[in-house]
């Protein structure tokens, strides 16, 4: 397993941005040929956040586990959309031995495009911040479902239902597709909620049959310099997804999961407002999401 990595410290990179869980790092023109100052370098660390919170302590080996899981989804989802991978190896972006070692495995190079203001959720199962709206208005975003449905339950069909981009610190909001077209115009906002719901059913699908059903996913989408959509980020990962083991998955019930839901539930056994800072976890805790993080890979990518 690879050492944990709570946060990156590339000297030779100038920093742009430390997220949530990503270290993004800079490309100077000058350290490969031809690669301009159009490109980035995104370190997915070990870093997990809850409630929009940064834990104290690092999940082992989960930044490699989400690389590995977004990598499989970019390439398998090309033929759907493009994404903001480039075919450059890390060698020519860290020719420094040390400095690679400490993020190997968990390191990209991607094109700097412009990010969209908006999170594209795609739901197809009634879950979390969705099934809360529908208890209370019978609704998801402006969606009217169908009435009696349980927690769990799966939805007639995926539903598209975004939210703002928050700052770090913040919480997301969700918001109705009449505001993403406020935010993006008409043609762009049918764009983004299309190829979303394409993509997510595509994936779902495929992820059944290796015996996880993906309840819910996110996306985020940048434009690159002629206007054309582009997938960015991360993709569908135990991160931005909720997977759930098809053989444990019962409607009325919150059902057991391979992601960061096994770290909100323990949350919220404790006395905690959910602001930072946020509590320290047990090993147990750290441990068992690790292990949640690897079934997953193994199951969707087979490694």
């Amino acid at each position: 397993m690879l050492a944990s990595l709570y946060e990156s410290d590339l000297k030779s990179l100038p920093l742009v941005y430390r997220g949530k869980v990503r270290d993004v790092y800079g490309i100077p023109r000058e350290i490969h040929a031809g690669a301009g100052d159009d490109k980035l370098l995104i370190v997915t660390t070990d870093r997990l956040s809850a409630f929009d919170v940064i834990m104290p302590e690092p999940i082992p080996g989960k930044g490699a586990v989400l690389t590995a899981v977004s990598n499989f989804w970019f390439a398998r989802m090309r033929k759907v959309i493009p994404n903001h991978l480039v075919d450059m190896s890390l060698e020519q972006v860290l020719p420094d031995a040390a400095e690679r070692a400490q993020v190997e495995g968990r390191a990209i190079v991607v094109r700097k495009l412009k990010a969209l203001p908006v999170e594209a959720i795609v739901r197809g199962y009634l879950i979390g911040s969705g099934w809360k709206d529908y208890q209370k208005t019978g609704s998801v975003c402006g969606i009217k479902l169908p009435d009696g449905l349980r927690m769990a339950d799966r939805l007639p069909e995926p539903i598209y239902t975004p939210s703002t981009k928050a700052e770090l610190g913040t919480h997301d909001e969700n918001i109705d597709f009449a505001a993403t077209v406020k935010l993006l115009g008409q043609d762009m906002a049918e764009q983004v909620r299309d190829v979303s719901i394409a993509i997510y059913k595509e994936a779902a699908a495929y992820a059944l049959e290796r015996g996880i059903i993906i309840a819910d996913t996110k996306f985020e989408f940048g434009l690159d310099e002629a206007g054309k959509l582009v997938l960015i980020d991360e993709a569908l990962t135990p991160d931005s997804s909720r997977f759930w083991p098809v053989d444990e998955y019962q409607p009325g019930v919150s059902p057991p999961s391979f992601d960061k839901q096994f770290v909100r539930d323990y949350l919220e056994t404790l006395d905690w407002d959910k602001t930072p800072p946020g509590p320290k976890l047990p090993a147990e805790v750290t441990e068992k999401t690790a292990a949640k993080y690897r079934e997953a890979q193994r199951r969707l990518t087979g490694a």
